[in-house]
């Protein structure tokens, strides 16, 4: 005789399985994907979410790197011109310190503040303060030349616990940022994790 116990139990393991599918494996996989961001020789890493958006990104950065001029717009943000349009999935997002954002199609926005726009979400830099991002980004400060790659050079800043573990923030495998998770399978710190 079957008892209920063994019924949960095969059902969640099931459950997860079916959570842990290799289509989940890949779409978290690709959000671990990384790309690297310069100004003045200094290098923070911005993990990707996955979508269109990404993907033409990291697929043009594999011709080449990418530079453009960013300047201080609101107090709250670098925007610049990429050069390039990439596909959109714009929806309402209110943003946080560290969000790199496409807006427009065209245009790169780095955060070191907060805003409430309709965005296509690109990723988060991965900094330990909110004064190195400040810094970094040369917050209020002027134009400044960004260089976008997929390799990270020798003088990356690179922090495994930086502010967004602080916060545990976490994204659905589709890079929307949620603030009270439930059960499911969600990307923490550029790793999955199933709650």
């Amino acid at each position: 005789m079957v008892s209920i116990q063994s019924i949960r139990t095969l059902f969640l393991a099931v459950m997860l399985l079916t959570c842990c599918s290799k289509d989940s494996e890949v779409m978290a996989q690709a959000m671990t994907q990384k790309l690297y961001i310069t100004i003045d020789s200094k290098t923070l890493s911005v993990v990707l979410v996955d979508n269109a958006a990404t993907q033409a990104l990291v697929a043009a950065l594999q011709e080449g790197d990418i530079t453009y001029e960013a300047h201080d717009y609101g107090g709250f943000e670098k925007v610049g011109a990429l050069g390039r349009s990439l596909p959109t999935s714009d929806s309402q997002t209110t943003t946080q310190a560290g969000d790199v954002i496409l807006y427009n199609s065209n245009q790169i926005v780095l955060f070191y503040g907060s805003n409430s726009w309709s965005y296509t979400r690109l990723g988060y830099m991965e900094y330990s303060s909110q004064e190195e991002l400040e810094s970094f980004l040369k917050a209020g400060l002027g134009n400044v030349t960004v260089k976008l790659s997929l390799s990270s050079g020798t003088t990356a800043i690179n922090s495994s616990n930086g502010n967004r573990s602080e916060k545990k923030v976490y994204y659905t495998l589709n890079g929307v940022k949620v603030e009270n998770p439930s059960k499911g399978l969600f990307i923490k710190n550029g790793k999955k994790v199933v709650l």
